[in-house]
């Protein structure tokens, strides 16, 4: 019995020495990771990409810029070697979501949806419960968490799929009806899962599939050709595997290439119909950790989906998916735009935002 015990006894401490092994590993690695974000904010662009590339033979990151009202990119390798100007396809993840916001918006135009309208008036849901408001989902003040288990993404964890993969539509709708968002107001959150239900308002409304409305809008409407739900046909590998008709198309499922995201970029500068309403702040959110401010990144205010930085006037938003990380950001006053499409994962070195948001500023103090 006293041998049983001592060997438990040691079989305790032993697990104990392990964990406190690891945490001191992670606490180590976050700290040098502080420590190197920290030198960020004094290195130029070229500096940050040379050091996001370094020794990677993998890397493929395009950047793009709009300018005096030109436009131009440019494709880096390893060490921020400039690698030939060729076009390659990119998952853009939650920069989806602007699109989903403009089609919203294209909605509210047509008179399909009112902004101020709670979600079940386009949505079979059960009566009696206090649902979000359109805005509230478009701005992520609706109380709704990033997203909620289910059972897909148990399956999806142990086999390293897209955490979204097979969640459908029924789910989704179903959580909505469980939910009930009786508080006056929220603070923002950050919600795949709004988003989802954003693509289930569009479904009804135009009573078409998201992928065929986003489709539809990004290459016949916008002439966008290269932009869409994601078929996983592009050129870079590793894409995020989705099933047709899932519920989180609408949050972060789109691919696209640099001519694409730079006519989209213009878009905005140029206060295209459809996302002049967008960039019109809705709700001051004051989202901005103490790490983002170190890297000049400001959440100050949001429309619909766009992040507004008062602070140094630049509308933006990124995306990231497991192995891609995305950033589209632009000055409407000195009409200057920066799109950053990255095969790497966004907890790489240093993600596109920062890259972005540091070519950006750049290109403006040049004024």
């Amino acid at each position: 019995m006293r041998k049983i015990e001592e060997r438990t006894k040691k079989m305790i401490l032993i697990i104990a020495v392990v964990v406190f092994c690891i945490a001191l590993i992670f606490g180590g690695i976050m700290i040098y990771g502080r420590y190197q974000m920290s030198k960020i904010p004094k290195l130029s662009f070229q500096e940050i990409l040379e050091y996001t590339t370094k020794d990677n033979a993998d890397a493929v990151i395009t950047v793009g810029i709009v300018k005096d009202g030109q436009i131009s990119y440019k494709v880096y390798g390893e060490n921020g070697k400039e690698l030939p100007a060729e076009l390659h396809t990119y998952e853009i993840g939650s920069l989806t979501k602007t699109f989903t916001a403009a089609l919203i918006s294209k909605a509210i135009q047509e008179e399909k949806i009112n902004i101020d309208c709670t979600i079940d008036n386009y949505l079979s849901l059960p009566k009696g419960n206090t649902y979000p408001t359109i805005e509230e989902l478009l701005t992520h003040t609706s109380g709704y968490k990033g997203y909620y288990l289910e059972s897909p993404m148990v399956s999806n964890f142990f086999n390293g799929r897209n955490d979204f993969y097979g969640v459908t539509k029924e789910m989704v709708s179903d959580k909505a009806g469980n939910l009930n968002m009786d508080k006056a107001s929220y603070d923002f959150v950050y919600s795949n899962y709004g988003y989802a239900v954003l693509g289930l308002v569009l479904e009804s409304v135009y009573e078409t599939e998201y992928t065929s409305l986003l489709n539809d809008f990004a290459q016949n409407e916008l002439c966008l050709t290269s932009t869409q739900i994601s078929d996983k046909s592009g050129d870079l590998g590793k894409y995020w595997d989705w099933k047709d008709g899932d519920a989180y198309l609408s949050a972060g499922a789109v691919t696209s290439n640099i001519e694409d995201m730079l006519l989209y970029a213009q878009m905005q500068l140029e206060n295209n119909s459809y996302f002049s309403d967008c960039h019109n702040s809705l709700k001051s959110i004051n989202a901005s950790t103490e790490m983002y401010k170190t890297m000049g990144i400001h959440m100050d205010e949001i429309g619909m989906s766009w992040i507004i930085d008062s602070k140094n006037n630049i509308i933006w938003h990124n995306g990231g998916t497991g192995n891609y990380n995305s950033y589209l950001g632009f000055n409407p006053e000195t009409g200057t735009a920066v799109v950053v499409l990255s095969n790497l994962a966004p907890n790489y070195r240093v993600p596109a935002t920062v890259l972005g948001v540091k070519l950006l500023l750049e290109l403006d103090n040049e004024k």
